[in-house]
């Protein structure tokens, strides 16, 4: 599904500011697989799903997505094919527009849009028959403005909208860190139904271990720009969070305690 070969990625090169964010990272992704990224701040996380959902273009080395080279393909191009959930819950839709009005758009991903904002009878049946298990009373509420809700009304509103077209990748990144405990579960719970559901392939990036090692097939971990670790099956089932806490500490030669803090 996804094959990435040595893809490097430096901002502000030759400057003060230089940062090697990406630095020669291969990864292979099978089709409907659900993989978690872990890693401390500045470790290339979110600049790979960028580099991913084409937000740049990579100094070097290939993406293939479904067989398909989309190296030089430009973001709008990927995007037909892409499903993304950003962490500020605002982004992922539009406040000025209708609950169903944001689910049309979405519903056109990819197609001719043209100007009309109005919806089909059709559409607005399909709308409620995909709001009502969030069980969050959106189904009712389709002509509200998306800015009258909460955040993670939004954001739950965002996953389905991302989701609803099947698309051929999902990218998750850190979309539930602006959310309280207690939405931000609801969130991952809606998401894992929906990637499960649907046979999404996913990448998920995240700060918590937890939600790391408890959700997906596959782990793997960023550091200074590269892949660290890859952990799936059985492996993964049975790791703790202070063991990974204890790998990542081994494999990067170095204990920085305030790691632990955002991992926590």
């Amino acid at each position: 599904m996804i094959t990435v070969r040595g893809i490097t990625k430096t901002f502000n090169p030759g400057s003060v500011n230089q940062v090697e964010a990406l630095r020669g990272v291969d990864l292979g992704v099978s089709s409907g697989e659900f993989i978690t990224i872990i890693g401390s701040n500045g470790a290339g996380k979110s600049t790979f799903l960028n580099a991913l959902a084409g937000c740049f273009e990579i100094d070097s080395g290939t993406i293939n997505i479904n067989e398909k080279d989309v190296t030089s393909w430009p973001e709008h191009k990927r995007a037909t094919n892409l499903g993304r959930v950003f962490q500020d819950p605002l982004l992922g839709s539009s406040a000025s527009l209708s609950i169903e009005q944001n689910m049309a758009l979405a519903l056109k991903r990819g197609k001719h849009r043209g100007l009309s904002l109005g919806v089909r009878k059709e559409n607005r049946a399909f709308f409620r028959e995909l709001l009502s298990p969030l069980n969050l009373g959106l189904e009712n509420r389709l002509q509200d403005k998306a800015g009258l809700l909460s955040g993670g009304q939004r954001q739950a509103l965002t996953m389905i909208m991302a989701t609803m077209t099947s698309p051929e990748v999902l990218l998750l990144d850190e979309h539930t860190a602006a959310l309280d405990p207690k939405t931000g579960k609801k969130i991952l719970d809606i998401t894992d139904n929906v990637v499960r559901e649907k046979k999404l392939t996913t990448l998920m990036v995240t700060h918590n271990m937890t939600q790391a090692i408890g959700m997906g097939d596959r782990l793997i971990m960023f550091h200074l720009g590269r892949i660290i670790m890859d952990i799936s099956g059985e492996e993964k089932k049975n790791l703790k969070v202070e063991n990974l806490l204890e790998r990542f500490y081994t494999l990067r030669g170095e204990d920085m305690a305030t790691d632990r803090m955002l991992f926590s």
